[in-house]
């Protein structure tokens, strides 16, 4: 009997999963343990896997598709069965094998750990079926390189691995049966996925690529003429995956929120004092250095308590009022951006902050963020300090209705009692929602920002 394949609910608050790719095509061959399709939430990859064996009978969604959880995308069984033309959509609650199956790809995931080090002592990061063919081939995991997300060891892993002479460069199963089928050397590739993977749309594009070379007419010898014309040297790049849902979200924020943008410039000159005074009591704590960012957050969420108006979302035609404070972090990645979320920033202190900012940037830049570590933020900073950028025009973070954009810190000379002085500036850019927000408000917390930030030693109080 065929079974049925579901997005999966990897978290309480989980609604769609966003299919990245398929691994498999109708046809193939599946077995239990082999990763199956790739789908995106939070803007986090997971790899599904196969919980039966079989052939795989459809597919009912493609690339880039949003599907909700629990939803059937497609069923394995054997060979010809016959499955509905259409999605069923979500499977019923008698449907106990379903929930079985959906249950167990939540906890495969939810309970695995966050990364794999080799020779670290730690456990590494397998799938079952992995576990299971490396302790009858008797071989270690810690030795096997891993192609799913954050080095997990899948299935093909192992089999590669035991297998002299195969190749171990990260590539779907599909991509690598494509290139072996048009004798493409993968080696020669760049991925296009996450980590440099090789996708099926790398080869296709490089088996065009060498069949218009072969197409290309030449130039006969001795003969006078123009010459043939060169391959166009544009690339082309579909925009899928994380990119995908960026571009999605920014489109869906930018022409649905009427942004205004309010600028201000900051005297700095207190805020160096403060950090040069605790830099060495934080580092010392905590190991880690404390940072302009980390007084900006502090900041940032003590004025935002004063003004819950921007301390809110925007759903469904209703303004929610946060009560506690949680900023995201919007951090730049490898083809993207994250945005870590750090809570309840009133109740911590400085040290706690540059540890927790610090831990969760470096997560993000490795791609080990999990789940709850991308939701629930109340506000957004996106700090481009550290480049010559001194004022841009931030988008919100839906459904947040405001983000404070923040530029590079430059020496500036400024009047201070009648006198110029030069003192260290830095410019902030507050957009907000004006369906939510008028100017007034929104101007007398970027003032009392201003305000805090020019007397930054009231944030130890």
């Amino acid at each position: 009997m065929a079974k049925e394949i579901f997005m999966p609910k990897l978290s309480s608050t989980m609604e769609v999963g966003t299919l990245l790719q398929w691994f498999k095509e109708e046809g193939d061959t599946v077995e239990i343990g082999e990763p199956l399709f790739e789908i995106m939430t939070d803007k986090i990859n997971i790899e599904v896997e196969a919980y039966d064996d079989g052939v795989l009978l459809k597919k009912y969604f493609d690339q880039d598709a949003q599907v909700p959880v629990n939803h059937v995308v497609g069923y394995i069984g054997e060979a010809n069965e016959q499955v509905p033309a259409e999605p069923p959509g979500v499977a019923g609650e008698t449907a106990d094998s379903a929930q079985e199956e959906v249950a167990a790809a939540a906890a495969t995931v939810e309970s695995a750990p966050e990364a794999v080090v080799v020779n670290s002592g730690e456990k590494p990061r397998a799938t079952p079926a992995a576990r299971r063919e490396a302790k009858v081939k008797q071989m270690e995991l810690a030795m096997i390189p891993g192609s799913g997300p954050n080095g997990r060891i899948h299935l093909k892993d192992v089999k590669m691995h035991v297998a002299p002479g195969v190749a171990t460069a990260k590539i779907t199963p599909l991509a690598s049966k494509i290139a072996k089928q048009e004798q493409v050397d993968v080696s020669t590739l760049t991925g296009s996925g996450l980590n440099g993977k090789v996708l099926k749309q790398d080869v296709t594009a490089a088996v065009q690529g060498k069949d218009k070379k072969a197409a290309a007419p030449s130039a006969s010898p001795g003969k006078q003429g123009k010459a043939a014309p060169s391959a166009s040297s544009e690339k082309r790049r579909k925009i899928a995956g994380m990119r995908k849902v960026i571009s999605d979200r920014m489109s869906q924020s930018a022409f649905t929120a009427p942004h205004v943008t309010l600028t201000s410039d900051i005297d700095m000159t207190k805020v160096k004092e403060l950090r040069a005074q605790l830099l060495p009591i934080i580092e010392k704590q905590t190991g880690f250095r404390l940072s302009y960012t980390e007084v900006i957050i502090k900041a940032v969420g003590t004025v935002l308590s004063r003004f819950p108006a921007l301390n809110a979302s925007f759903v469904n035609d209703e303004i929610i009022y946060n009560d506690d404070v949680h900023i995201g972090l919007a951090v730049a990645v490898p083809d993207g951006l994250m945005v870590p979320v750090i809570k309840d920033v009133t109740q911590k202190g400085l040290a706690d902050l540059t540890t927790e900012a610090k831990d969760i940037g470096k997560r993000a830049r490795e791609q080990k963020l999990l789940p709850d570590q991308l939701k629930g933020s109340t506000f957004t900073i996106s700090n481009l300090g550290m480049y010559a950028i001194d004022t841009f025009t931030p988008i919100i973070n839906q459904p947040e209705i405001a983000i404070l954009g923040v530029g590079r810190m430059i020496d500036k000379p400024v009047v201070v009692k009648g006198s110029i002085e030069v003192r260290p500036m830095m410019a902030v850019s507050l957009s907000f929602d004006h369906r939510v927000v008028d100017g007034a408000p929104a101007a007398e917390f970027l003032t009392e920002l201003k305000r805090v930030l020019e007397n930054p030693f009231e944030l130890l109080v």
